[in-house]
């Protein structure tokens, strides 16, 4: 029995000392936010610093949160999505030694128009198109429902919000997200009526280092 516990005891030792301390850094809304420090629940995790823009019609500028913490390996990505009506991008840096995370996350970046365009939702018509941007390769469409009525969005998305662990985050708020490649692929049906704060705050807040 003396190998199996010491096994284990060494087991949980290495989890311990793999387990990284890393600036933890969330602001709420719009205030900012104080650095603390903190020790990472997975040895898998790293430290990440993220920049995150949402830019809305008629303004000149993205409303920008800087946020760092711990990440899993799924969250260390960047990448995009763009209803038209709002555009929300991602951008981060992780790596993997003890507070190694003290810059700030990469800065946003003026994404030209990339060729592929898609289908967005204008009040209840999804029949207009959008020209997609930055790494904007997949088309998009996801609903939500709420006080009984399903609303849909439709829009540009980077592979990376398609995939993986950023996907599993945005299905624990929005319904029915699918993703395609190819130009106009998301579908031209009316179906239903917009919303715009839909994915805003759960790309900005929840996604990433929770």
């Amino acid at each position: 029995m003396k190998l199996p516990i010491s096994f284990a005891l060494a087991f949980a030792l290495f989890s311990t000392v793999h387990s990284l301390e890393c600036y933890q850094c969330i602001p709420v809304g719009t205030a900012t936010c104080s650095q603390t420090q903190i020790t990472c629940p997975s040895q898998q995790a790293r430290c990440g610093s993220a920049t995150v823009g949402i830019y809305m019609p008629g303004l000149s500028s993205a409303n920008v949160m800087k946020i760092k913490s711990c990440a899993a390996p799924g969250e260390c990505l960047s990448g995009s999505v763009n209803f038209g009506t709002a555009r929300t991008v991602i951008k981060t840096k992780c790596c993997g030694s003890n507070l190694c995370n003290t810059e700030d996350g990469p800065a946003l970046t003026d994404d030209a128009a990339n060729g592929q365009q898609c289908f967005t939702c204008e009040g209840e018509d999804c029949t207009k198109t959008l020209k997609c941007l930055g790494s904007e390769d997949r088309c998009i469409k996801t609903s939500v429902t709420t006080g009984g009525q399903k609303l849909t969005m439709k829009g540009c998305a980077s592979q990376t919000v398609c995939d993986g662990a950023l996907n599993a985050q945005i299905e624990n708020v929005a319904v029915g997200m699918s993703c395609c490649q190819g130009n106009l692929c998301n579908g031209a049906l009316r179906m239903g009526q917009s919303v715009l704060l839909l994915l805003l705050v759960p790309l900005a807040s929840v996604v990433l280092f929770h």
